[in-house]
């Protein structure tokens, strides 16, 4: 397996690999990872599809790629993807999978000719004092503490091994508008990963001036599982790959011959009925370690999601493959000591009327009933004791959802502290709860709360999930299994919580197709190269425009240094008069 650049390889078709028709895959987990693993194999490595088999513990596909009405509870998201044009991995996949909406076109088609008609941005990113705009909103504040985040992307990774955000930068880093942009952006919390907070910045420099307003975004037209998991479960299907649902798989029994590590057989339960099955070299594992949304418990408009720190199958089964070999991880660096202050519940509200419309409206300055863009990402509320954010994306966001009917996403950053309004933690609080809060914070009069977050205008289902956040754990190297680890024969890791070897950045869809894509690469031989992460932190011309945006758009000479270094500066303009250089510091606006 070996990287590429640049669309020589990308537009290209692969040759069948070597001894592929004499091979089987089994592929545990359908969330994206596990059918982009299915994908791979299919279209690039050219398995006959009915010799794939994946292998999920619930009666559905998609692991946290979800959206769905539930029986007696309503519509439910747990999460929003947050995606952009250089996923340069599952935009590859994408362009081969056909669109369920559009005849003759690909689901990147699709998602791009959207985009191309409502591009993505937000009018109010930040408010406070109950629905006001923050004044400061769109300044990111940083003065010189710009420097720190300099200091952290030019240290290696390596001297960051297990420290947290909070380590490294000044108490009043966190009073930023960059920080609240920040975490709440990517739900970063000051406990989290240093190394992965760098792999953020270094990943995403080249969408520095689209932090504040959201133009670096793009979103799907309908909620995930429809949008994004159906295409290609229908294309899965039409290859023949067999779904088997209900199955529960304990364990991997792995072989060390010397150096090799050889998948001899899977542990598993079907129903709740024990049906190993035997593997030779030629049958190939794929295993997704680990998940954000297992373990989830729901709640409803009268009662909280139960609180639950049980380990799902997934957590299990990795568990059992950490002890067999040292090289398959630590789950427990992700799964334990969570903090109890951490993001553990969202909620999904549908208002079922035009009442509370308005006060959305009047942030996004659009009609939440066009069909277009409306707030664009999240809207914070930076003086939310809960840490409290929500957003409504297209409507419909669910296909299924009646005129009229509005579907807002909500979710607390923050689960150890009471609400402002609502004197409760949010983990204790039921779905009616936290909409008052919301409510709150939106400016509606106390008076009317109560009665527009009730059933009759209003259904909110709060989600319990005690491992959301778990991928940002303070980390060492060997806390993830390498997706093919050394020695492997024909077990492979894929999904967020296995190492690829790129300085790709986990809680994105990306890197689950990603992972798959090198993990298939690598064990069936396939001869094309894995498209490398976009280079825009190498690239002279996104640096400089990250040092004007990150100054609050200000020239060189105005930015907040020490006085040598002005000097040095200043000097250096005389030198640069009529260079390229020069011609470079206009274009990014430093002179």
């Amino acid at each position: 397996m070996y990287y590429s650049k640049g669309n020589y390889e990308a537009f290209a078709d692969t040759k069948k690999p070597a001894g592929v028709d004499k091979k089987s895959a089994y592929i545990i987990g359908s969330g994206l990872a596990g059918l982009s693993a299915a994908f791979f194999l299919v279209r690039d490595a050219k398995m006959s599809g009915d010799k794939i088999h994946i292998l999920e513990e619930l009666d559905v596909a998609g692991g946290s790629l979800d959206g769905t009405n539930r029986p007696n509870a309503g519509f439910v998201v747990r999460g929003g993807r947050e995606m952009e044009d250089h996923f340069e991995c599952m935009w590859d996949m994408y362009r081969s999978v056909p669109s369920l909406r559009i005849p003759g076109a690909s689901y990147l088609d699709e998602y791009y000719w959207l985009d191309k008609e409502d591009p993505n941005s937000s009018n109010c990113r930040l408010i406070h004092k109950r629905g006001n705009e923050l004044p400061t909103d769109g300044l990111y504040q940083l003065g010189s503490h710009a420097s720190e985040i300099v200091k952290l992307v030019l240290t290696p990774e390596s001297e960051l091994q297990g420290k947290t955000i909070e380590e490294w930068f000044s108490p009043e880093f966190f009073e930023t508008n960059f920080w609240t942009y920040w975490s709440t952006m990517f739900a970063f919390e000051k406990w989290h990963s240093l190394a992965e907070m760098r792999r953020y910045c270094m990943r995403f420099i080249h969408h520095i001036d689209g932090l504040p307003d959201f133009t670096a975004l793009k979103f799907n037209k309908y909620d995930q599982y429809d949008s994004m998991v159906k295409p290609l479960l229908k294309y899965l299907k039409d290859h023949g790959v067999k779904f088997e649902y209900g199955v529960q798989v304990e364990n991997v029994l792995v072989d060390h011959e010397g150096n090799e590590k050889v998948a001899k057989k899977i542990v598993m339960k079907k129903n709740g009925k024990q049906e190993d099955i035997d593997l030779t070299e030629d049958d190939i594992v794929f295993v997704t370690n680990g998940s954000i949304t297992e373990s989830s418990t729901y709640g409803n408009q009268t009662t909280p999601a139960p609180i639950t720190h049980a380990k799902g199958g997934s957590w299990k089964l990795w568990e059992n493959l950490a002890k067999q070999d040292p090289a398959f991880g630590h789950p427990d660096v992700f799964s334990e000591n969570l903090p109890e202050k951490s993001w553990f519940v969202s909620a999904t509200t549908t208002l079922k009327n035009k009442k509370v419309a308005p006060y959305f409206e009047r942030l996004t300055k659009r009609s939440l009933y066009d069909g277009k863009v409306n707030t664009g990402g999240i809207i914070t509320v930076t003086d939310s004791n809960w840490g409290l954010s929500f957003t409504i994306h297209r409507q419909p966001h669910f296909p299924t959802q009646k005129p009229n009917e509005i579907v807002v996403w909500i979710y607390a950053l923050y689960s150890d502290t009471e609400g402002n309004y609502i004197k409760k933690k949010v983990i204790d609080c039921t779905g009616q709860e936290i909409a008052e809060e919301m409510l709150y914070h939106l400016g509606v009069p106390e008076s009317e709360i109560k009665e527009l977050s009730s059933e009759e205008n209003m259904n909110t289902v709060p989600v319990y999930m005690p491992y959301i956040t778990s991928y940002f754990m303070p980390r060492h190297d060997g806390d993830r299994p390498a997706v093919v680890p050394e020695g492997s024969k024909n077990l492979a890791f894929i999904g967020n919580f296995a190492e690829s070897p790129t300085r790709d950045t986990v809680f994105t869809t990306e890197y689950s197709v990603r992972t798959a894509m090198e993990s298939v690469y690598t064990l069936l031989n396939v001869d094309r190269g894995v498209p490398e992460v976009w280079s825009s932190v190498y690239d002279i011309r996104e640096l400089l425009r990250a040092m004007y945006y990150m100054s609050d758009k200000k020239k060189l000479a105005d930015q907040e240094m020490p006085l040598p270094e002005k000097l040095a500066v200043k000097a250096g303009m005389k030198k640069i008069k009529g260079t390229w250089i020069e011609e470079l510091l206009e274009e990014a606006n430093l002179i």
